[in-house]
C-alpha cells in the first residue's frame, strides 16, 4: 500500500538530469522528492537518514554499476523499490537490473507521464516495464525462438566414427560389442556414444534413433544414410 505521497529519491551521477526529475516530480501531488544523489555513498545516506518509498537509478556510474547499487539498496533496505531510469536498452542490462532486485525500467527518453505511473505502479508491489522495453524483450525473446526453431532443423554433424557407432546403436548392438567389431576400446566407444548424445541432444536411445531417423542419419531400417 503506498503512502498518501510517495516518498522517491534520485540517483544519477549527471546533476542536471536529478534537478530535471525534482522539477517534474515537485508538480505532483501524491510524491514527494526527498533528494538526489550523485554515487552510492550519497544514496545511501539519503536512504539511511530518510524514509524512502522509491528510487530512480540509472545504470551507469564511475567505478560502480547501477546493477551493484541496486543489490546494495537491496541488501540495507529491502522495502525500498528501485526504478531503473537510464539510456542503456539492451536485453542483458535489462536482465541484469531486474535480477539485482530493480522492480521498473524505462529508459530517459520516455515521456514523464511514464515514469509517474512506474512510480506508482511499483510502489504498489508491481513490476514495470516501459513500452519501449517490453518491446526490447518481446524481440530478444522472438529472436532466440527463432534460433531455437533454427538449430532444430539443421541436424547435428557427426564424424564418420560417430555415424558407424550410431549406426550399430541403432542394432541395439553393446559397447562391447561396437568395441569388437569396430576393433576399437570400450571406452572409445563410450566417449563416441557421449558426444553423439551431445551433438544430437538426444535423451535417451529411442530419442536417438527417431532423431537419426527424422534427420536421415540412418534409415528407418537402422542402416547408415551416408557416410
Amino acid at each position: 500500500m503506498c503512502p498518501k505521497r510517495i516518498r522517491i529519491i534520485v540517483v544519477d551521477d549527471h546533476q542536471l538530469i536529478i534537478d530535471g526529475l525534482k522539477s517534474l516530480i515537485q508538480d505532483e501531488p501524491d510524491i514527494l522528492f526527498i533528494g538526489g544523489a550523485n554515487d552510492m555513498d550519497e544514496a545511501m545516506d539519503l536512504l539511511s537518514k530518510n524514509p524512502v518509498d522509491v528510487v530512480l537509478a540509472d545504470v551507469s556510474f564511475p567505478g560502480i554499476s547501477g546493477i551493484e547499487i541496486t543489490k546494495k539498496i537491496k541488501e540495507r533496505f529491502p522495502m525500498v523499490k528501485v526504478i531503473a531510469l537510464t539510456m542503456y536498452e539492451d536485453y542483458q542490462t535489462v536482465t541484469k537490473m531486474i535480477e539485482a532486485g530493480a522492480s521498473g525500467y524505462i529508459l530517459k527518453r520516455t515521456n514523464m507521464s511514464e515514469v509517474i505511473e512506474a512510480i506508482h505502479v511499483v510502489c504498489s508491489n508491481g513490476q514495470y516495464l516501459g513500452r519501449d522495453v517490453q518491446a526490447i524483450m518481446m524481440n530478444n525473446i522472438r529472436v532466440k525462438e527463432r534460433k531455437e526453431v533454427e538449430n532444430q532443423d539443421v541436424p547435428a554433424v557427426l564424424t564418420i566414427r560417430e555415424k558407424e557407432i550410431l549406426n550399430l546403436i541403432a542394432k541395439e548392438l553393446t559397447n562391447e560389442e561396437i568395441a569388437k567389431r569396430l576393433f576399437i576400446s570400450e571406452r572409445t566407444v563410450e566417449t563416441h556414444r557421449r558426444n553423439i548424445f551431445t551433438k544430437t541432444k538426444a535423451k535417451s536411445i529411442i530419442g536417438l534413433i527417431k532423431y537419426a531417423i527424422s534427420k536421415e542419419l540412418i534409415s528407418p531400417d537402422g542402416k547408415e544414410n551416408g557416410s
